[in-house]
Parts: structure tokens; C-alpha cells; sequence
């Protein structure tokens, strides 16, 4: 991806500022194509790290708190998204039995199935994505994205 290119200008960016645009234009491609794959199942990208979450709490119920902590996108509004997953029936909520003002958030069968479905297209599109670098440039990749 040539930055200038894209955000068609002939002048010449700084190193500093290119290569912040660069991850930005990057993180909005990535961020489109698998939004873009997550549309057929009405699932949002946060919605579908959210069952994520979920999926990996096993049989032990999880909490606003621990889904916000766990989140990729940090953000507030989780109640909203896991509000959302419980319309389609991907999620549970009830009251914990030892602190009546703690909720418990689980995934439903249905959200473990529609999960499975959907990590198949995921696995895709994660190869659409990264398929074009060796294992090498991915693991050299990450190593310079961690200095972040």
C-alpha cells in the first residue's frame, strides 16, 4: 500500500507521519474486511469479540467489567453490545446468586453455534489478509508492532 497513493498527495510525508497514517490505513482495511465478513451474520466486529470473550469464559459467567477489560476496542458502550447479542439469543444475562448487583453474561448454544459458523469465515478472511506475508515478516511484524 503506497501512502501517498491513497491519500493522493505528490508531497513528500515525513517518515514519522507516514508510518502513522500507514498503521491507520491498515487498521481501516483490516477493520472493513472483516467487518465486511461478520455483515452476513449481523454481527458487529465488537459484538463478535464479545462472543469471543464469552466462548472463552467456558462455564464461568462473565461481567460488564470483565468483557470491557478483555474487549480489543476498549469502549463503554458494552452493555449496549452484549444487550444486542442477547436480542438474537447469542448471550445470557441473570442476576449472580452471591452479589444481587453483579450480572453474569453467558453464551448460549446459539452463540456458540452461529461462533463456530463464523470462525470458518474468519480463518478466510484472516488469510485474505495476512496470506501475502511469510511466517517470518508476521513473526518480525509483530515483534516491531509490540515496541508500540
Amino acid at each position: 500500500m503506497n501512502v501517498e497513493e491513497v491519500i493522493k498527495t505528490t508531497k513528500q510525508i515525513p517518515l514519522k507521519s507516514r508510518t502513522l497514517i500507514h498503521l491507520m490505513l491498515v487498521n481501516n482495511k483490516v477493520k472493513e474486511t472483516i467487518s465486511a465478513a461478520l455483515k452476513p451474520y449481523g454481527v458487529s466486529l465488537q459484538q463478535f469479540n464479545v462472543l469471543r470473550i464469552l466462548r472463552g469464559q467456558g462455564k464461568k459467567p462473565a461481567n460488564l467489567s470483565t468483557l470491557n477489560e478483555r474487549m480489543v476496542t476498549k469502549m463503554s458502550n458494552t452493555t449496549r453490545l452484549v444487550d444486542k447479542l442477547l436480542i438474537k439469543g447469542y448471550a445470557d444475562r441473570s442476576v449472580c446468586e452471591e452479589n444481587r448487583r453483579k450480572i453474569e453474561i453467558t453464551i448460549t448454544q446459539k452463540g456458540l453455534n452461529v461462533l463456530e459458523e463464523m470462525d470458518a469465515v474468519m480463518q478466510q478472511t484472516e488469510s485474505l489478509l495476512v496470506d501475502q506475508l511469510t511466517e517470518k515478516e508476521l513473526l518480525e511484524l509483530n515483534t516491531l508492532l509490540n515496541k508500540f
